[in-house]
């Protein structure tokens, strides 16, 4: 049954409309994940020589335990942004006389084919056959390997099953965000360490190498537990996306605000039902994680904010800059039913501020952990997001005015080239290059605090005379409307 499965999957590959476009992109990706496996291996086997000039006071392997599970623990992240459901490959079969432990089997070995599961075993499995196995034994060497290929299944099924768990309860989302965010303000301010705790597991392993064993025994319930969740959900609408919801007034926080509240309510439903707008929102979240990269002590001590100004234009914007992008492309397969309603164009632009404030207060007020560090952080950070509620979605919105690309919203984000113009590579300039017009005179002339106060009253001035924008970009929109209808009528 596995051999018909993959049959049916390689004819529908070759039978499919768009199989050149496809062709092209597989090829681009096969060339990219063979970079990378090529660059893996290489690694793995001089990462012996790697180590000890990176770190030449400290012992080798020390250093290899010590980045296992801190490797696994970024693989684990990556996955929940990247790695695809293997889902709709069988909802053809499901009214079939089927048994569901073979669609199961067959989703779990397709889950499998991955280049998250290549890239750890070129990359430490040449150290252990060569450094381990010849410094402790050849059986020490092979636990090894085996507690690695048990870490890669754990992390392959476990990601699988947690973003299967979050479309049908999104009340997991932020669940998991949080959890993800506090585990790395733990590890950055040391109160615990994942390179100390690894180091500590696989010295035992050197010691008492059958307790590899363990990881075995995790990844076979990690398996089973997942196959477990799929026999017992198993349905066109548990695998396709969340529950279907009633009305808008899911949001009551959102009814105070009319017709642009239910407008704005609509778009967050689109959100959370469609694969591509789930996964904008969901990298804009892992972005918030630019902080540890920009935010050094030396700079706040020096007050050096221009360096960390780009970091917090981009984190407490980055749902605007990401998802806003593609505005107004994400109604594009219904676009002309919104031109042809009673919706007025004003009520339909408030909307898109109404979200675009909402998602910037949420991400600001999780970027407020920064503040822990130094309350610099937190000046910088507000006077980027009055920026961006106020100046930034006026860019975004006015740029929307410009794009005629339609868009597929079943179809994830990563190598999704579909519904990028000109508009969203000229976007980025202006976007992130206004607020250093206004904060670099100040900050120059050795005042930049002077510079985060005058970018931040812009900001508010800008969000405070949004009727008179909102009336501007209606009229822009009206300008192109037919225009812009005419390009998502174009499907790519």
């Amino acid at each position: 049954m596995l051999s018909t499965f993959l049959d049916h999957q390689w004819k529908a590959f070759w039978r499919s409309k768009n199989k050149g476009g496809t062709i092209a992109t597989q090829l681009l990706i096969g060339f990219v994940v063979l970079y990378l496996l090529a660059l893996a291996l290489i690694l793995g086997l001089n990462l012996e020589v790697f180590i000890a000039k990176a770190f030449p006071k400290k012992d080798v392997f020390e250093v290899f335990n010590g980045v296992i599970l801190y490797y696994f623990a970024i693989d684990f992240l990556m996955r929940m942004q990247l790695q695809d459901l293997p889902t709709m490959s069988v909802v053809p079969y499901l009214h079939l006389k089927i048994p569901k432990r073979k669609l199961v089997n067959f989703l779990n070995v397709r889950a499998l084919f991955s280049a998250f599961n290549l890239l750890p075993l070129f990359l430490f499995i040449p150290f252990c056959l060569t450094a381990i196995s010849s410094v402790y034994s050849p059986i020490t060497g092979t636990m090894y390997i085996i507690s690695i290929v048990s870490l890669v299944i754990f992390n392959n099924y476990a990601a699988l099953y947690i973003k299967r768990l979050s479309i049908q309860h999104l009340k997991l989302v932020p669940i998991v965000l949080l959890t993800i965010v506090t585990l790395g303000l733990l590890e950055y301010f040391k109160v615990f360490s994942i390179a100390a705790i690894s180091n500590q597991i696989f010295s035992f392993i050197t010691d008492q190498p059958f307790a590899a064993l363990s990881f075995s025994f995790l990844a076979v319930g990690m398996f089973l537990w997942n196959a477990r969740y799929l026999r017992n959900n198993l349905y066109a609408e548990e695998l396709s996306g969340i529950e279907e919801v009633k009305t808008s007034t899911d949001y009551p926080f959102l009814d105070r605000f009319g017709k642009v509240g239910a407008l704005a309510a609509l778009e967050i439903k689109l959100i959370l039902r469609n694969k591509r707008s789930r996964s904008a929102i969901t990298m804009s979240m892992i972005f918030l994680f630019y902080g540890f990269i920009f935010y050094k002590k030396e700079l706040l001590d020096k007050d050096h904010l221009a360096m960390m100004l780009f970091a917090a234009v981009f984190m407490t914007g980055n749902t605007i800059s990401i998802y806003g992008q593609f505005m107004f492309g994400w109604q594009s397969s219904h676009f002309d039913g919104l031109m042809a309603n009673k919706i007025d164009v004003r009520d339909f632009i408030r909307s898109k501020f109404l979200l675009f404030t909402l998602f910037s207060t949420f991400t600001t007020l999780v970027a407020c952990l920064y503040g822990f560090i130094s309350w610099k952080i937190l000046a910088v950070q507000f006077a980027a997001y009055l920026y961006n509620i106020g100046i930034g979605t006026i860019l975004v919105l006015y740029f929307a005015t410009r794009n005629y690309k339609s868009m597929d919203l079943s179809k994830g984000s990563t190598f999704n080239f579909q519904g990028v113009g000109a508009a969203q590579w000229i976007l980025g300039l202006p976007y992130f290059l206004s607020p250093y017009l206004i904060f670099l005179p100040f900050s120059m002339s050795g005042h930049p605090y002077w510079g985060l106060l005058a970018l931040g009253l812009c900001g508010l001035a800008a969000f405070l005379t949004r009727e008179f924008w909102v009336d501007f970009l209606a009229k822009e929109f009206n300008k192109r409307k037919y225009k812009i209808a005419a390009g998502f009528r174009e499907k790519s």
